[in-house]
């Protein structure tokens, strides 16, 4: 997919909730190829709920969300299952099988999704290790690994089937701010790299500012602003997203 195509991911008039009860409404933003795409909002805005039904994993009350063109929640089930395996999702925890080592957690859906040959498995686990910078370490298990490195682990299982878009859930959750960086630099590779398209919930301010090319901000259910982060905050005159931009240079710091 060309980074020049627009409207990869489109949300439109987009409900979501749970038990009858919205969390957000009528939430309209796109999502371009080759975009870095941060979903940005204070703690409870339903950020990750949103994330959740992009990805297939959680039902709109209403609207849209277009993949391609497609509709994602009005075909069939199969046919949803094939878009979504062109995505790749890294969650906050890592979210890696403990029982297996960082070669096997990664061999897994390709074990799962393809008809490759152990031999050809083997060679695109070295691949997807060594892209995050973990060449070598195909028998480490979790509970031997920091966290920086199981991060580096899942984001190289979420790579296993060469998605089209790759989908973080508070990437940086947990690692102290060199290591953050690191994990922007890498995120930064790959969209570069590969133009895979990056999605991501995020409250770290420094990967916000650094790394996004566009992001949508969600305040009161609703969507309060779309468009690169430091394009929002030069233009912007909601209280709440200055604040949220701003708040790590606040006292006299930049």
């Amino acid at each position: 997919m060309r980074k020049s195509e627009r409207n990869f991911i489109s949300v439109e008039n987009l409900t979501l909730g749970y038990g009858g009860r919205a969390v957000v409404e009528n939430l309209n933003f796109d999502i371009n190829a080759g975009d870095i795409f941060v979903i940005m909002g204070l703690s409870g805005c339903g950020k990750s709920t949103i994330m959740r039904s992009i990805v297939g994993l959680n039902k709109p009350m209403s609207g849209r969300v277009i993949v391609g063109g497609q509709d994602l929640w009005a075909m069939s089930e199969s046919a949803r299952e094939k878009i979504i395996e062109t995505f790749g999702v890294s969650y906050q925890s890592g979210a890696l099988f403990s029982s297996m080592t960082f070669g096997e957690n990664v061999a897994l859906p390709m074990e799962m999704k393809t008809n490759m040959s152990r031999k050809e498995i083997i060679r695109e686990v070295h691949k997807k290790l060594q892209l995050v910078g973990l060449s070598g370490y195909e028998n480490v298990y979790p509970a031997d690994a920091s966290g920086g490195m199981i991060k580096r682990a899942a984001l190289a299982r979420a790579l296993a089937l060469n998605p089209r878009a790759l989908f973080f859930d508070e990437p940086s959750a947990g690692l102290d701010p060199v290591r953050s960086r690191q994990l922007d630099d890498l995120i930064l590779q790959i969209n570069k790299k590969l133009g895979t398209t990056i999605v991501m919930v995020t409250h770290e301010l420094a990967s916000i500012m650094s790394i996004a090319t566009n992001s949508v901000y969600i305040g009161n259910k609703t969507v309060l602003a779309t468009g690169a982060p430091k394009k929002i905050l030069q233009t912007t005159k909601n209280k709440e997203i200055i604040e949220f931009l701003t708040r790590e240079t606040k006292g006299g710091k930049k």
